[in-house]
C-alpha cells in the first residue's frame, strides 16, 4: 500500500475514533467508573453477591472500553509518526513493518468498533423475539412463519440456543404469533436492530391467479431480564388464563392444559408461554417476560424524553417499517433505515443478516 493511502486511511480512522469516543462519552464513563468503584469499597458490598457481581461486571466493561479507546488512540498516533518519518527518510524494511502494523491496527479498530456498538447496558442479555402477522390473513401469517425460520437460522449460524416460548398456528398456513428466546452472548445487542415491520413482495402461492402480493409482519425484540431487575407486579393487576398448548414441533410442545397467557391490565401487555411442562413453570416464564416488557417500556420512555430534551427527530415508534424483501419482479432485500441491500433474497431468508445488523448499529454512532 502506498504511503498516501495509509495517510488517508489513518485520517479517516482518527475521525472515526473521535466519533466513537463522543458516542461513548468518556468523561461520563470515568465518573461512572469512579462511582462504581466507590460502591465496591463499601463495607456491605458483598451482602448481596448477585448485585455485587453485576456492579463488578459493569465496572470492568467500562474500564475495558476506556482502555481500548486509549490503546487505539496511541496506535494510530504511532503509525502517523512512522508515516511522517518515512516521508522524510524512506526505508524499505520500515515500510514493510508499517504495512503489517497498519493492517493489524485496522483489524483491532474493527474489533473496537464492535465493542462500542454493543456497549449499551443490556446488549449482553439474551433476546426475546415476538412475531405477529399484519392484516391479510394467510398471506401475512405465512410471511410471519418465514421470518420465524429466518431468525432461527440466524441464531443457529451464531451458535445460539433457541427456545420456543409460544407458537400459535394460522388457520391455513403460517402462524398467528410466535415467541422465541434466543440465548447467547450479545443476542439482544445484535437483534435490537431487527425490531419493526418487515415487508414482503412476492407472487402469492395462495393466489390461483398468480398475482403479486405485499404482506407485512412485525417483530418485537426485548432483552431478557430475570433476577437482575426489581419490578413489583400486583397480582390484582394480572389476568391469567390457562389453556392447552398447541403449535409447531409435535413432541417439542406439551399438549396438556399447561399453557399460560398473562395480561397486565394497567398497560394491556400480553405474554404467553407453552414450552414448559407445568403451569407453574410457564407462569414463571410469563412473569419474567412481562417484567422484561415493562422494563423495556421504561427504557423507551426514558429515551424518548432524552431525545425530546436534545431536540432529536428520531422515529422510535414501535412498528415502523424497516425493511423490504422483494421476490418479484426482481430479487432484493433493502433496509430503509440505512440503505443497505442484498440481491440474494434466499441467503437472507437462510439467516444471512449480519450485514443489515451491523449497518444499522453503525448508523447509530453520530
Amino acid at each position: 500500500m502506498e504511503l498516501y493511502e495509509i495517510r488517508q486511511g489513518l485520517t479517516a480512522s482518527v475521525t472515526k475514533l473521535k466519533q466513537l469516543g463522543d458516542s461513548l462519552d468518556l468523561a461520563a464513563k470515568q465518573k461512572q467508573i469512579e462511582g462504581l468503584e466507590a460502591k465496591m469499597n463499601e463495607e456491605h458490598f458483598w451482602d448481596d453477591p448477585k448485585a455485587a457481581q453485576n456492579v463488578i461486571r459493569q465496572c470492568n466493561g467500562m474500564k475495558e472500553l476506556e482502555a481500548k479507546y486509549h490503546q487505539m488512540e496511541q496506535a494510530l498516533a504511532s503509525l502517523q509518526e512512522t508515516v511522517d518519518e518515512l516521508n522524510q527518510n524512506f526505508d524499505e524494511e520500515l515500510k514493510e513493518l508499517l504495512d503489517m502494523e497498519y493492517q493489524d491496527t485496522l483489524n483491532q479498530f474493527e474489533d473496537f468498533e464492535v465493542m462500542v456498538l454493543l456497549s449499551h447496558p443490556y446488549d449482553k442479555n439474551n433476546a426475546i423475539l415476538e412475531l405477529h402477522p399484519g392484516a391479510g390473513g394467510t398471506e401475512s401469517q405465512d410471511w410471519a412463519s418465514m421470518l420465524y425460520r429466518m431468525y432461527c437460522r440466524w441464531a443457529e449460524r451464531k451458535g445460539y440456543k433457541v427456545t420456543l416460548l409460544d407458537y400459535q398456528e394460522g388457520e391455513e398456513a403460517g402462524i398467528k404469533s410466535a415467541s422465541i428466546l434466543i440465548e447467547g452472548d450479545m443476542a439482544y445487542g445484535y437483534l435490537k436492530a431487527e425490531k419493526g415491520v418487515h415487508r414482503l413482495v412476492r407472487i402469492s402461492p395462495f393466489d390461483s391467479s398468480g398475482r403479486r402480493h405485499t404482506s407485512f409482519a412485525s417483530l418485537d425484540v426485548m432483552p431478557q431480564f430475570s433476577d437482575e431487575i426489581e419490578i413489583t407486579i400486583d397480582e390484582k393487576d394480572l389476568d391469567v388464563v390457562t389453556m392447552r398448548a398447541s403449535g409447531a414441533g409435535g413432541q417439542h410442545i406439551n399438549k396438556t392444559d399447561s399453557a399460560v397467557r398473562m395480561t397486565h391490565k394497567p398497560t394491556g401487555i400480553v405474554v404467553s408461554c407453552q414450552t414448559e411442562r407445568s403451569q407453574i413453570q410457564n407462569r414463571e416464564r410469563c412473569m419474567n417476560m412481562l417484567k422484561s416488557k415493562l422494563y423495556q417500556r421504561m427504557i423507551e420512555e426514558q429515551e424518548a424524553k432524552l431525545a425530546a430534551i436534545r431536540g432529536e427527530q428520531k422515529n422510535i415508534e414501535w412498528g415502523s417499517q424497516i425493511r423490504s424483501y422483494v421476490f418479484c419482479p426482481y430479487t432484493m432485500v433493502k433496509d430503509h433505515r440505512t440503505g443497505y441491500e442484498m440481491g440474494s433474497v434466499q441467503n437472507v431468508m437462510d439467516g444471512d443478516l449480519d450485514g443489515f445488523i451491523f449497518s444499522y448499529l453503525k448508523s447509530q454512532i453520530q
